[in-house]
């Protein structure tokens, strides 16, 4: 079923800046809007704040995509824990479907889609494992819970019951001394980030009668270069 955005029909078609969306912004995301060393982050980081205070559900909710040995993509989504001029970061166990997914073809994309606001932001590029430093300052700003959790699981491996599940986790939290202190949980040994570096960053930007804003930076030897894209 097809569902209504973007409002209704604009007074006039060719008068593009009457045409605002949801954001509220009634100019057209356009490529000079994109500056800066990487171009992409500045406007990024606005449309990420912007996302924030208009109080989308997980605004740092990204869909990340994958593809495994034998060539079949898959998506799941996954927290974004951090972004900068270098890339977008993740989290994940290395076992899991995305960490073997990566290590076959260790290239990815993410979508950013704060639906509430119609925007998206799209990142392609080659993945890379984050230092262990990196790792283990985000380990351990966890929750001790989250940390207990990570540790128990065998990430995306077949399990017989919920119950056996939280035994197991049980076992583990006993191990360290239990979910509310303990001895320090240390960082798994197949858990890490992962990291992002884009080679293609896309801006998406909803207008009426679907008439939408795409603006592309791909980045060449010698730089960033951007252009429109028709919807």
């Amino acid at each position: 079923m097809r569902v209504g955005y973007g409002g209704g029909i604009p007074p006039n078609i060719g008068e593009g800046d009457r045409a605002a969306g949801a954001d509220g912004i009634r100019e057209n995301l356009d490529p000079s809007w994109l500056r800066g060393d990487p171009p992409w982050l500045d406007l990024f980081e606005v449309w990420l704040h912007e996302a924030v205070d208009a109080r989308i559900a997980e605004p740092n909710a990204m869909v990340l995509g994958t593809v495994d040995a034998d060539g079949y993509p898959a998506t799941r989504t996954v927290l974004c824990k951090g972004i900068d001029a270098t890339g977008v970061v993740f989290f994940t166990g290395y076992d899991s479907d995305k960490g073997r997914d990566i290590a076959a073809h260790p290239y990815a994309s993410v979508t950013f889609p704060w639906i509430g606001l119609e925007r998206q932001v799209h990142f392609r590029g080659p993945v890379e494992h984050v230092s262990m430093e990196e790792t283990e300052a985000y380990w351990y700003s966890r929750p001790r819970g989250s940390q207990i959790s990570a540790y128990a699981s065998a990430q995306s491996r077949p399990v017989d019951s919920r119950t056996e599940l939280e035994a197991h986790t049980a076992r583990v939290a006993h191990q360290f001394g239990g979910f509310d202190g303990g001895a320090e949980i240390p960082v798994p040994p197949t858990w890490g980030g992962y990291r992002i570096l884009p080679t293609v960053v896309e801006f998406w930007q909803g207008r009426a009668n679907r008439l939408h804003n795409r603006v592309r930076l791909t980045h060449f030897d010698d730089g960033w270069r951007a252009e429109r894209l028709q919807p």
